[in-house]
C-alpha cells in the first residue's frame, strides 16, 4: 500500500483544498494517532480533522484516488455553508447561536443516551419481539 500511497500524496500535493498526508504512530505523530483512536497500522482516516472518520474503501492507487477526488475537500459546515442543505443549515445556524458549553452538554447527553439507554432499548425491543412471535 506504501507505494500507492506516495503516488496519491504526489498526485494530491499542489491541492489547495485537500491534504494526503501520512503520520507516523511511533514517533512524533503518537499523541495525534492517540487523539483519533489508531490502533493499527496502516490506517486511512479522512474528514474534518476534528471529526475523523475511519477509511475502508480500496488500497491501490486507483481507488484511493477515486475516493479522494469524490470525497475530500470543503464539505458542508459553518465554514462552507454553501454545501449545506436547507436542514442541515437550520440545524448549524441554531448551533452557532449556542454557547460552546451548551453544545458540549448536548454532545454528553447524546452520549449518555447511545452508551446508556440504547443498549437497554435493543433489550426491550428484543423481548417484545419475541413475546410477539410467540403469540
Amino acid at each position: 500500500m506504501k507505494p500507492a500511497w506516495d503516488q496519491l500524496m504526489e498526485e494530491f500535493k499542489d491541492s489547495s483544498t485537500s491534504l494526503i498526508a501520512d503520520v507516523d504512530c511511533t514517533t512524533e505523530g503518537k499523541d495525534l494517532c492517540e487523539t483519533h483512536g489508531v490502533k493499527g497500522f496502516p490506517t486511512i482516516k479522512y474528514g474534518d480533522p476534528s471529526d475523523l472518520k475511519d477509511y475502508k474503501g480500496g488500497r491501490d492507487f486507483d481507488s484511493l484516488k477515486q475516493f479522494a477526488s469524490e470525497n475530500l475537500g470543503p464539505q458542508c459546515g459553518p465554514e462552507h455553508m454553501d454545501l449545506c442543505d436547507d436542514a442541515t443549515k437550520k440545524k448549524i445556524e441554531g448551533y452557532l447561536k449556542m454557547s460552546v458549553d451548551r453544545m458540549e452538554g448536548k454532545i454528553r447527553n447524546a452520549k449518555k443516551l447511545l452508551e446508556e439507554e440504547a443498549p437497554i432499548m435493543h433489550k426491550v425491543i428484543a423481548h417484545l419481539k419475541k413475546s410477539k412471535s410467540e403469540l
